[in-house]
């Protein structure tokens, strides 16, 4: 059977398609010189094993070369064959026929260096030809030739230019905007819906998270706390000491810890902690069609998976933001004793003279505003996860990059309002 392809018009180039392949140019071609021995290595391990093909000449007519190409021609052999093919075109041939009814398999790589042989005789000026292809071989000849140019490389994409770029980032940011706004919205709502009817609140998973969420914190919130006030006491005795006021350590302490320090520091433990532990939870839940199981029965997964969490820590962080307060008081006056000679008594009484009510409640708000959003955070990050046990990693790490950063924002800001409200 005669390929459509001897008659069809000649292919553009087939670059595309033999840019790809590894070369190997030990064959001498049928015209000048040969050329320097160069084998690819990969080529050359694949030629070390017996070749499935044969090429054999029987000119039928004068001037012109008869090439039978027979048996199964992909990659491995098919430099060598090329080669083979190229070599027995020598200078009494006017026209080439390249016959492939004896050929069983064939390769798109083959079939590419195939068709850019038959380009390269036509160019020197030889009526050049592959017929006889059939069934699967025929196939892929026809597929190679509709496609001249081969596969487009994937790094080509252009890139986008400053404004593209600052647009795409402005449409994402409005977008996860909006996905806050609308996660924060429905928390509201589930809110609202169990302030009048408190049972739709599973009390006994709250209770559990409570527990989580503060005893079982206790421990590392009050040896962090400790250290805090222990290192801000001695920074604050280097220059206090200088001066003969070493008694003021206890009111930068009492201060600086139940304003600032207190309050930060237990929240970014919880974030560690606490918020971690429900994005992953959430997102193992999301992952595993948990969540969209109570979304199939007709549940709301707000009231029963982000409320309890929310209650939790906003109940737990501030006592532990108390807690934390007292025992980084204790830190400071190890260090009033021990290091500035001062009577455990008579530090304690500057630190009750120095605290004020406000003191301790902008810690305490401040400590409520961290509570809700690392509950927040971590619960919208875990319900967002997509894509199995490495996607819970990514929610994971992304919620608690997002909690620190909040954390640092909302401080700021109350720090401002407290400032300009002179408390």
């Amino acid at each position: 059977m005669r390929s459509s392809l001897g008659r069809t018009r000649r292919a553009p180039s087939w670059r595309g398609w033999t840019a790809i392949l590894p070369r190997r140019l030990d064959a001498p071609r049928a015209t000048g010189q040969p050329e320097p021995r160069r084998t690819h290595p990969l080529s050359a391990n694949l030629s070390a094993a017996p070749p499935d093909w044969n090429v054999e000449r029987t000119d039928r007519e004068p001037g012109r070369a008869d090439l039978e190409l027979s048996g199964q021609l992909s990659l491995r052999g098919a430099f060598a064959a090329i080669a083979r093919l190229r070599e027995l075109v020598d200078e009494s041939a006017r026209r080439v026929h390249i016959d492939l009814g004896r050929l069983r398999t064939l390769d798109a790589a083959s079939a590419a260096l195939l068709l850019e042989l038959r380009d390269e005789l036509r160019e020197r000026g030889l009526e050049t030809e592959i017929t006889g292809a059939s069934g699967r071989v025929d196939s892929i000849l026809e597929l190679v030739a509709a496609r001249p140019h081969g596969v487009t490389p994937r790094d080509k994409r252009a890139h986008p230019g400053v404004v593209e770029q600052i647009g795409w980032n402005t449409a994402l940011i409005s977008r996860f905007g909006f996905e806050v706004l609308d996660f924060v919205g429905r928390t509201v709502v589930a809110a609202g819906g169990a302030i009048r009817n408190p049972r739709r609140i599973p009390w006994r998973t709250t209770v559990s998270l409570m527990e989580r969420s503060g005893a079982d914190a206790l421990p590392i919130v009050a040896l962090i706390t400790f250290l805090v006030g222990l290192v801000s006491a001695f920074q604050g005795a280097i220059t206090l000491h200088r001066y003969g006021a070493d008694i003021f350590v206890a009111d930068g302490i009492a201060i600086g810890v139940t304003r600032e320090f207190g309050p930060l520091m237990v929240a970014i433990v919880a974030a560690g902690r606490s918020g971690a532990a429900f994005a992953a939870e959430l997102g193992t839940m999301r992952v595993s069609e948990e969540v969209d199981a109570l979304r199939t029965i007709g549940l709301d997964p707000f009231p029963y998976l982000v409320l309890p969490r929310v209650i939790a820590l906003s109940a737990m962080v501030p006592i532990l933001a108390l807690l934390g307060d007292a025992v980084a008081i204790l830190g400071g006056a190890t260090v009033g004793v021990l290091g500035l000679d001062l009577t455990f008594t008579a530090y304690m009484t500057e630190t009750r003279l120095r605290l004020t009510f406000w003191n301790i409640a902008t810690g305490l708000i401040k400590s409520l505003a961290f509570a809700i959003a690392i509950a927040l955070i971590g619960c919208k990050w875990g319900l967002a996860t997509r894509g199995g046990a490495e996607g819970v990693g990514r929610a994971t790490t992304s919620a608690v990059v997002t909690m620190l950063f909040s954390l640092v924002i909302i401080d700021a800001a109350w720090t401002l309002v407290f400032y300009a409200w002179d408390i």
